[in-house]
């Protein structure tokens, strides 16, 4: 039954999981986007990282509808590793996972901007084989499938180049969530022909990246919920991701940090060398 749902997801039919995503947001985030009440959110490790009931619920929807889908898999939640980060050993297991961001972007949900998203990704043995980046408030929805191409709205993503002297906008790692040595990395993209900024929701820059509206991303943290979605939504519009070892970014982590994904494999290169110095 896994390996069957496993080839039809492939085979680009990933309206079950599309339902699936769109019922969690209908019955539990949206009810509470702007109505929240102050004992409704919780700081987890500072002011900007947050936790709110919408976010607690909605990941426990998603696992319900998710697992039953297909059958013998686990899911890998932001909560449910904050609340047990062994769970994240499942990123390295024989099953499949869903790879689940419930509220991407809950400081702005919080603060009523209607830029957050759901993400989901299922992979196995590592490798993310479709993703879903749902932003609910906006009405937008991407899919995405590995060697099959993504879209938004159902009509086809690509990502393109930028123009030839175009300033090159990327989204950077908040500066509480950066090591002294990547801040001082992030630094070189203070230069002249970029110009970067702190990100909002991961989900909806890399969605930017895959639309051609955000020249790239420069982040330093590797947790899969916020990268696995948006990475792969990204490599299937035509860009490209690479770490500052030059490699892929994996998403069972161990990775050189900061990574870029970028339009095109030629801004990931130039990224990643402003970003290593060399």
């Amino acid at each position: 039954m896994s390996e069957e749902f496993l080839d039809l997801v492939l085979a680009g039919r990933t309206t079950e999981v599309e339902e699936a995503v769109r019922k969690a947001a209908a019955a539990e985030i949206m009810p509470r986007f702007r109505q929240l009440a102050a004992d409704d959110i919780v700081e987890k490790n500072g002011p900007h990282d947050l936790v709110t009931v919408a976010d607690r619920a909605a990941e426990a929807h998603l696992t319900e509808s998710l697992t039953a889908l297909l059958p013998g898999s686990v899911v890998v939640g932001e909560e449910a590793v904050h609340a047990d980060p062994a769970v994240y050993d499942a990123l390295r297991g024989d099953a499949p996972v869903w790879i689940v961001d419930p509220v991407d972007g809950t400081r702005q949900f919080v603060h009523g901007d209607p830029a957050f998203c759901t993400l989901v990704a299922l992979a196995r043995h590592g490798e993310v084989l479709a993703s879903w980046t749902y932003a609910p408030a906006l009405d937008e929805f991407a899919v995405a499938v590995r060697g099959r191409g993504a879209t938004l709205n159902g009509q086809p993503l690509h990502s393109g180049s930028p123009r030839p002297g175009e300033i090159l906008e990327v989204a950077t790692s908040h500066p509480d969530y950066t090591t002294p040595e990547q801040k001082r990395a992030l630094l070189g993209l203070v230069t002249d022909g970029v110009a970067p900024r702190p990100c909002g929701s991961a989900g909806l820059e890399y969605l930017a990246v895959a639309r051609g509206t955000l020249a790239a991303t420069a982040f330093g943290w590797e947790y899969a919920w916020d990268h696995a979605a948006g990475l792969l939504l990204v490599t299937e519009a035509g860009g490209a991701h690479t770490t500052l070892a030059g490699e892929p970014f994996r998403i069972t982590g161990g990775n050189a940090l900061p990574f870029t994904a970028a339009r095109d494999a030629a801004t990931a290169d130039r990224i990643r060398s402003l970003l290593g110095g060399t």
